[in-house]
């Protein structure tokens, strides 16, 4: 059996953390579903900035939408929506199976307006009443974007919660999940609306690569998945978890993100192997995909109360290392990075679509 079915088998989803027109052209998801276990598809800047300038095949679309005096934010969600809604029918059988658990796409909000309450919560809207019902709006789980959450979750918006970095940042996106589901209730609204927390753990690692002695790389950010794993369990144990359970509430996944390992010199499945664990999911880029269907080890499922990871945590705070302090940095990092991408990706866009007018 290979180890992409073991770890669907043990409960846990494998989702793709790449979505571009050509592997949707050309069979290349539909292989990753029928032949990897693949049932969800994450999405991102970055990754639709690379597909659009590594080739030709947006090029119709993108001049038609300029001809039509389209600006390049909204040439992008055109795009995007259009791969977006393919997807989303490829993984619609799963999504119908699992009762709207699974077969899920992401599409994010602009990040530019990361510290824009408003505007998220506008935007998000928007986005959701033009995608498939199995789209899932992802909104970074900054300060800021946590009463977007809640109000997006009251108004019925599946969300991606993104850019979590801890269990305190992942707790707190919970709590804003589980507002937005108790006003549903008390206004009589239907309470399962479906949303995942995805935290992002590669970071972790490469942020203190240079700060550790050898024996200590590399194990931060499995550090940090436990204690989020243990800190969500506990959630789920809770009289409040319990009460809107009962009432009909939808279990809010974790999700691990940001799952290629980046050093060269450590398992290249390292964030795979680590984090089996049943009711969660994981979104791997396809190198890290296919390595992991090749020699994945998923080994024993993690514990509910994430494992042995104190010790982690104590050696790097003997080393000078204030992971509270650092959670915060990351995730302003990340959010600057996202605004960047996005700014890069429009930039393309507007190149591109002069280079067709020319």
């Amino acid at each position: 059996m290979k180890p992409t079915q073991e770890l669907h088998d043990l409960g846990q989803s494998l989702w793709l953390d790449n979505l571009t027109r050509a592997m949707l052209d050309d069979g290349t998801l539909e292989g990753y579903i029928d032949e990897l276990s693949v049932t969800g598809q994450t999405s991102n800047p970055t990754i639709f900035d690379k597909a659009i300038s590594a080739g030709h095949d947006y090029d119709e679309q993108i001049a038609d939408l300029r001809d039509a005096g389209t600006e390049p934010e909204q040439i992008f969600f055109e795009i995007a929506l259009s791969d977006i809604k393919r997807a989303a029918k490829l993984f619609e059988p799963e999504h119908e199976r699992t009762d709207r658990m699974d077969g899920w796409v992401s599409l994010e909000v602009s990040p530019l307006i990361a510290y824009d309450t408003q505007a998220t919560i506008q935007q998000a809207a928007d986005l959701h009443g033009r995608a498939s019902e199995n789209v899932f709006i992802k909104i970074p789980g900054t300060p800021e974007g946590l009463p977007a959450i809640e109000e997006s979750i009251f108004a019925g918006v599946p969300i991606n919660v993104t850019l979590l970095f801890s269990a305190d940042q992942t707790m707190a996106a919970a709590d804003a999940y589980m507002k937005g589901i108790e006003r549903r209730i008390e206004a009589g609204l239907d309470p399962d609306v479906p949303s995942v927390l995805s935290l992002f753990v590669s970071r972790w690692d490469v942020a203190v690569h240079d700060q550790v002695p050898d024996e200590m790389k590399n194990t931060l950010g499995v550090a940090v998945g436990q204690s989020t794993y243990r800190a969500w369990r506990e959630m789920l144990s809770s009289d409040r978890w319990k009460d809107l359970s009962g009432k009909g509430a939808r279990l809010q996944r974790l999700l691990f993100a940001s799952t290629g390992t980046k050093d060269p010199e450590a398992s290249d499945t390292l964030y795979i192997d680590a984090f089996a664990a049943p009711d969660t999911i994981n979104t791997m880029p396809d190198k890290t995909l296919h390595a992991f269907a090749d020699h994945g080890n998923p080994g024993d499922p993690l514990p509910e109360d994430g494992g042995n990871f104190e010790g982690v945590f104590e050696a790097h705070r003997d080393a000078g290392i204030d992971t509270d302090a650092l959670a915060l940095k990351l995730q302003k990092d990340g959010a600057e990075a996202f605004s960047k991408s996005w700014t890069d990706l429009l930039e393309t866009i507007s190149r591109e679509a002069e280079k067709l007018a020319s």
